[in-house]
């Protein structure tokens, strides 16, 4: 299987491609319909359940890939970490985030959101939650990755992908949670 690449495609004037990659299919749906919204921009949306898949000619560049990981399902997280190694090293500058749905359930082991927020920040990703029970949690969701979108597809002048990655990284910190502040 052939590696993810950013750079093997030209990019296209004022276009954007954002590829979502969720194991149960859930929220993706929805949130590719409020994605589509989207005017300022062409804007290209893939879906897929895991990496790889079939290599075609015709697919456009991918400027973002998000990987959406269901908190309630341990499979989802198993299913992204596995999906990783196939992304190019150049996608980890700025170019793939994480959204975790299901942060709020009572039943979600903490132990799973710190496995997410550890894998977010060993790759130096963006980490972001999303409210996929309510009506605007998939619109709100997409806002926050049009922004994320426009810069790593190079639409923001005088702005990176590397640079906003660095504003948005998920830090992870190593002795706060063992340290007593009393």
């Amino acid at each position: 299987m052939s590696l993810l690449k950013p750079f093997s495609k030209l990019p296209d004037l004022k276009t954007a491609s954002i590829l979502l990659v969720e194991r149960e299919e859930e929220f993706h749906h929805r949130l590719a319909d409020a994605l589509v919204k989207e005017t300022a921009v062409t804007l290209s949306v893939r879906l897929a359940r895991s990496l790889p898949f079939k290599h075609e000619p015709s697919r456009p560049r991918i400027d973002l890939v998000v990987f959406i990981i269901n908190l309630t399902s341990e499979l989802s997280l198993h299913s992204a970490e596995d999906s990783l190694k196939y992304l190019d090293p150049g996608y980890f500058l700025g170019k793939v985030c994480f959204m975790v749905t299901n942060a709020r359930n009572a039943t979600v082991p903490a132990e799973r959101l710190d496995a997410v927020r550890k894998l977010a920040a060993s790759h130096c990703c963006t980490l972001l939650f999303a409210e996929d029970k309510t009506a605007d949690g998939a619109p709100n969701a997409a806002e926050r990755l049009l922004s994320i979108l426009k810069v790593a597809a190079g639409l923001v002048p005088m702005t990176t992908a590397l640079y906003l990655s660095h504003l948005n990284l998920c830090t992870m910190p190593s002795d706060v949670d063992e340290m007593g502040f009393d």
